[in-house]
């Protein structure tokens, strides 16, 4: 069948979770299953693992990772947005700290040995369950860095309980030797739905890359020296994935539909470039509808700086023409990658089950522009639930392999001609030229990105851009403004479009006016004004900032600039908010828990 995932929810046998942190790791499951009764057979054992599964789903195209990135604007009281507009502390900075996967993994771990099944049986299931270690310890050593490392499951006396943090060098040493061993010893062959061993070599070139370039540009820590190592760990992996493992770029040879279809299909199985879907079907009450949160004004919407990003259709740079600051909405979106207009909506698009252009509804603290990316344009609820998530896809393997080889300074033409240009082929865009790049590198990227230098910067700051675009909406920004030390770009307050004041505006790209903007001490009329059409047009008062939602603030009033989303001013600590402070009252618990970092 089609859809495991069904199955996924009745394997609760494994996944006890923990109320009281004092036993957090010495616990059976709560179905309080003694292992000399349990682990038999190979049933077991896939009971257990498929308990575990975790994937990337639909959820990522509302991700805090997004929302706390420069990509979007957010009204929501994401982590990083609070921590840099308030006064953060370890009283009030408390979630994260939660170890019962990781005691769930252990238990497996310490148990599984006992089952009858053939050793390459065994260490298919070993492999899993090491690649969920590593996927927890990865996700607490990005919050915290030194965290204590567990190998196996606790016992309510064992003095382990109360140790000290561990070195990050030795958490991830531990963590890539998880995932080595699980990429050897997974199986390629896997039910669908199920990480297999290509899903697990793609993570564990990501976790790779992040830490050689983490280690590369954040001096506090001392273990540059080392990057290296990690970093040609990723372009190996990645290397393998290419050469072997039989993924392609989905490319039909239509730009303006190929990249939306990976986030609007039914059915990812087959489609060449994922490697492994998350699987959804209303039918079985695996839904992954969010078209209610993902569009319009809730909580998030893109920023005028990620829809500068995106290159012209030529491959030349959006942010080099004359102006382009001053760019209305249907001139900004003229002769641009195509990639945008599947990301975000876009003058002319229809919206379901209209038959006339959606006019985009302005509101205070939002940019104006509404998220396409992972929307889907149908009212049958269930094609809306029944969307798949490429949890895993090839695109990826491609942008890690070039950054990679670019960090490490010896990437040539061939290899971005195998990774980026790939991508960049299926947009309808020219391919990247390392000597051009590297020959004239954009002075917008230089300065959001100071720490890279050398004979690449060039090249590099496009496969920055090339993976912002690529992956804008999956969850990736943050984690990637994190590592490239480049934390005080979520100083900016996202801003949206723009309107040099007072006036009707076109929004659809048909040249007439669909909007119009007025001064908050003039009334809106009643009835309101016919634009050429004969349709009503839409009001809106150029005011202050909160003043409410019909009150659209720019950044000069009446003057005019772009949309303003917030006005309270961030600040970014360096290196201190890189990292979370371990709850004051888990260091209560345990008082040889030291904060690092200024915490």
């Amino acid at each position: 069948m089609r859809r495991l995932m069904i199955y996924i929810a009745i394997a609760g046998i494994a996944t006890g979770t923990a109320s009281c942190n004092k036993d957090f790791l010495n616990r059976y499951p709560q179905t309080e299953i003694s292992p000399s009764l349990f682990f038999k057979t190979e049933q077991d054992l896939s009971l257990y693992i498929n308990g575990l599964l975790t994937l990337p789903g639909r959820g990522q195209y509302l991700a805090s990772s997004e929302q706390s990135s420069d990509n979007m604007a957010t009204t929501g009281a994401v982590e990083m947005k609070v921590i840099m507009t308030g006064t953060p502390t370890a009283q009030n900075i408390t979630s994260g700290w939660s170890w019962s996967r990781l005691r769930d993994v252990n238990y497996f771990l310490d148990n599984c040995g006992t089952a009858k099944v053939d050793s390459t049986v065994l260490n298919h299931y070993k492999g899993l369950a090491r690649f969920y270690r590593a996927m927890f310890y990865y996700g607490m050593v990005q919050r915290y860095s030194d965290v204590p490392w567990y190998s196996h499951t606790l016992t309510p006396d064992d003095t382990s309980l109360t140790k000290p943090r561990d070195p990050r060098a030795l958490v991830m040493d531990s963590v890539m030797a998880d995932l080595d061993f699980a990429a050897g010893h997974v199986n390629v062959s896997v039910p669908q739905g199920t990480p297999g061993a290509w899903a697990v070599k793609l993570f564990y070139a990501r976790v790779a890359l992040y830490e050689g370039t983490f280690r590369k540009y954040h001096a506090e820590l001392n273990l540059a020296a080392t990057a290296t190592g990690f970093l040609q760990t990723a372009a190996n992996v990645t290397k393998d994935i290419m050469a072997n493992g039989g993924f392609s770029i989905y490319n039909t040879g239509n730009p303006s539909q190929d990249y939306a279809t990976l986030f609007n299909s039914q059915d990812l199985t087959k489609n060449p470039e994922v490697i492994l879907p998350y699987i959804y079907d209303v039918s079985l009450k695996v839904d992954g509808s969010n078209n209610g949160y993902l569009f319009g004004n809730y909580e998030q919407s893109p920023s005028r700086d990620l829809v500068e990003t995106y290159l012209m259709k030529d491959g030349t740079r959006f942010t080099d023409q004359p102006g382009y600051k001053t760019f209305g909405f249907v001139q900004e979106f003229q002769g641009r990658d195509p990639r945008l207009s599947q990301t975000i909506v876009y003058p002319g698009w229809i919206q379901a089950p209209n038959t006339v252009p959606y006019v985009q509804v302005l509101s205070s603290g939002f940019t104006g522009y509404h998220q396409l990316k992972g929307y889907i344009n149908s009212t049958d609820p269930n094609i809306i639930g029944g969307a798949d998530y490429p949890s895993y896809r090839y695109a990826e393997a491609l942008l890690i392999y070039a950054e990679a080889q670019a960090e490490l300074g010896v990437i040539t033409q061939s290899d971005l001609d195998i990774s980026v240009n790939l991508l960049r082929a299926r947009a309808g865009l020219p391919n990247m030229n390392l000597v051009l790049a590297n020959g004239n590198p954009d002075p917008v990227l230089e300065t959001a990105y100071p720490a890279v230098n050398g004979p690449d910067k060039g090249v590099l700051l496009e496969i920055r851009r090339e993976r912002r675009v690529e992956l804008a909406m999956e969850g990736f920004r943050f984690d990637d403004l994190m590592r490239w030390d480049a934390g005080k770009l979520l100083t900016n307050i996202p801003v949206g479009m723009y309107f040099p004041g007072p006036g009707n505006y076109d929004l659809t790209g048909d040249g007439v006016a669909d909007i119009c903007l007025i001064d908050n001490g003039q009334p809106i009329p009643s009835p309101p004004a016919n634009n050429s059409l004969g349709v009503p047009l839409i009001y809106y008062q150029i005011g202050q900032f909160s003043d409410g939602t019909t009150v659209i603030p720019l950044q000069n009033g009446t003057g005019g600039g772009a949309t303003v989303t917030d006005v309270t001013l961030r600040t970014f600590i360096d290196p201190k908010y890189y990292y979370r402070p371990i709850p004051a009252s888990e260091v209560i618990l345990n008082p040889n828990l030291v904060q690092i970092f200024g915490w």
